[in-house]
């Protein structure tokens, strides 16, 4: 297992060194100049100059490069050219939000849409199992905004049974968040209950007709424990991938639903970097995305030797 692990991690260096290549020279190749929007419409061209000096973006490109991958070697992920505030400041102070968002999404999709999925299967071509289908359909179907919109219409407008919008953290007043997150998070979940549940069933269907599944049912076990001990762990595998990649989607920040309900998270981060062209905060942030989701399949591809033991390492 140990060896496995250091090849996996090993595995991980050159993804990341051809992602931060990439995003180096895609934000420094593409139109646009910081400096620019730093000295605003009225600067000069020698000021202009002067900022670009200071920034170091007049430095040929592997210089620029070098001194980037230098300074994240270092925990120095640079300093905001707007706010003039360090780059891991920022993110450290937006991080929380969208995680605590993404862990209460996560958690009700998971208890919701594998259930769901069970019985879907369980049930084949019942009419449970098309009303299974017909959710996961409109789930994809339905934009997240029009979700959000929706259920700050009924839920916070009409009925007044939780605020419009804001986010109000855990640690200060863990009521208080549950009130503020309620809705957001059943907003993301509707689109990941629809993903996993349809995961789920189409991975039982498979494992259903198996011989040990009959063995199991010819031995007088009750159908629960069939379903969830022994057809659910075998079909497992491509359900702990959904999963992990949704949680990854989440934590990376769905900019959409911050929006909707002014949630201080990363997505809204990253989408003012672009729109400024910090190129400190945008080039962190895809980073800190591209190393989440290889985390996230590291994490996946271990726990599937834990998960299956017809997997070898």
């Amino acid at each position: 297992m140990l060896g496995y692990i250091v090849r996996r991690v090993l595995a991980v260096v050159p993804v990341m060194v051809i992602v931060a290549l990439f995003v180096f020279l895609m934000l420094r190749l593409t139109p646009g100049d910081p400096a620019a929007i730093l000295a605003g419409d009225s600067a000069t061209p020698a000021q202009l100059e002067r900022i670009r000096e200071n920034l170091g973006l007049n430095d040929p490109l592997h210089i620029q490069f070098i001194s980037w991958v230098t300074q994240m070697f270092r925990g120095d992920l640079g300093v905001s050219l707007i706010s003039n505030t360090p780059v891991s400041t920022m993110i450290a102070q937006r991080i929380w939000p969208t995680l605590n968002i993404a862990v209460l999404t996560i958690t009700l999709s998971v208890l919701i849409a594998i259930p769901m999925g069970v019985l879907a299967a369980w049930r084949h071509r019942s009419w449970i199992d098309y009303a299974v289908m017909t959710f996961s359909v409109l789930g994809f179907s339905v934009p997240v905004f029009v979700i959000g919109y929706i259920f700050i219409q009924v839920f916070a407008i009409e009925l007044r049974w939780f605020p419009v919008q804001g986010y109000t953290p855990p640690t200060r007043d863990f009521l208080g968040f549950l009130q503020r997150a309620v809705l957001p998070a059943f907003t993301l979940a509707t689109i990941y209950v629809a993903l996993i549940a349809r995961m789920t069933r189409a991975s039982m269907l498979d494992v259903l007709g198996e011989d040990y599944v009959r063995t199991a049912r010819a031995k007088g076990l009750r159908e629960n424990v069939v379903l969830f001990r022994h057809a659910l762990r075998n079909a497992a595998v491509p359900i702990m991938t959904i999963i992990g990649t949704g949680f990854a989607l989440l934590i990376a920040g769905v900019v959409v639903t911050e929006s909707v309900f002014n949630i201080p998270g990363v997505g809204r981060l990253t989408v003012d970097a672009i729109l400024a062209r910090d190129y400190p905060v945008i080039q962190a942030m895809i980073l800190l995305t591209a190393g989440l989701y290889v985390l996230v399949n590291l994490v996946i591809d271990i726990s599937y030797t834990l998960i299956d033991p017809r997997i070898r390492y």
